[in-house]
This record gives C-alpha cells, structure tokens and sequence, in this order.
C-alpha cells in the first residue's frame, strides 16, 4: 500500500468510488442520487493537497481529505472501495489522517460520520459529541464524533 496525495485527473474516479462506497451500506438509488453533489470531488480539490490516496497494486483502493487547520480540522471525506474492505485501509487511511493532521498542528478531528461507520471511528478511539443535520438528506442526523489527535511528536 501507498499513500500519496491525490492528483487532479482522479477526481472523477474518486467521486465514482466515494458514491460506490456509500452504496455499500444498502441505500436506495434515490438516496444515493441526493448525496451525489456532496460526494463528487472537483479537480481543484484533489490538486489542493487536502485529499489523498491510498494506493495498491491493484489501483486506487480508497482516500480521505481533510479541511481546516489548529486546532481543529475536520475529516471531511474517507471512503474505500467496497470490493477491498475487510484488509486494514480504512485504518490506514485514517492514521494518515491523523499524521498529517498532526502535522498541521491540529490536536482532534471533526468527524460527521455515516451511522454505519461510526463504530469503525470509536474503535480508533473517536468519541460522540453530538449529531448534526445531513448536507443531503434533509431531515436525517448523522453522529457527529471527535477524535483527538494529540500533538506533534
């Protein structure tokens, strides 16, 4: 596995695996079509060195971005693609997250998760803070978890 900063000609592919992953968890096709607008990726975002890859021989395996800066940012996007989970990249995305949040100086991550991912994120010691609204699904909540992230070594 590689883990490298996304470029601008993978924003397409990125979007098709973020709404593939998304439709992993059963939702219906009209759901889906609500979260698409929230799940595509522009070119200038990948470019921007806020998203990045994890990469294995058999291509692109998943990614995450994260947004805002000390001290606190926020896991905006991780996705994987639903054929590869099962084999450690979620976690390897999110200790990426994490070190390059570190880096940053950032001390937690926001994290406004799916529900049917928030036990992935409290397994890597996320706590729930709360519940936010949905940017897609008016009227549907979604936990809402931080995630310390400590300082710099």
């Amino acid at each position: 596995m590689e883990l490298r900063d996304a470029r601008a000609d993978e924003a397409e592919a990125l979007s098709r695996l973020a709404l593939a992953s998304k439709a992993h968890w059963g939702y219906s096709a009209e759901f889906l079509a609500r979260c698409v607008a929230e799940l595509t990726l522009t070119p200038e975002l990948c470019a921007s060195g806020s998203v990045r890859v994890c990469e294995d021989a058999d291509g692109v395996a998943g990614f995450h971005g994260l947004a805002g800066g000390p001290p606190e940012a926020e896991l905006e996007l991780l996705y994987v693609d639903p054929r590869r989970l099962g084999r450690g990249i979620g976690r390897a995305l999110l200790q990426d997250a994490v070190a390059v949040a570190r880096s940053r100086g950032v001390t937690s991550l926001r994290i406004e998760a799916d529900p049917h991912a928030e036990a992935f994120y409290r397994h890597a010691g996320a706590v729930r803070t709360g519940w936010v609204p949905s940017g897609s699904i008016p009227g549907r909540s979604l936990p809402l978890l931080t995630l310390a992230v400590g300082s710099a070594p």
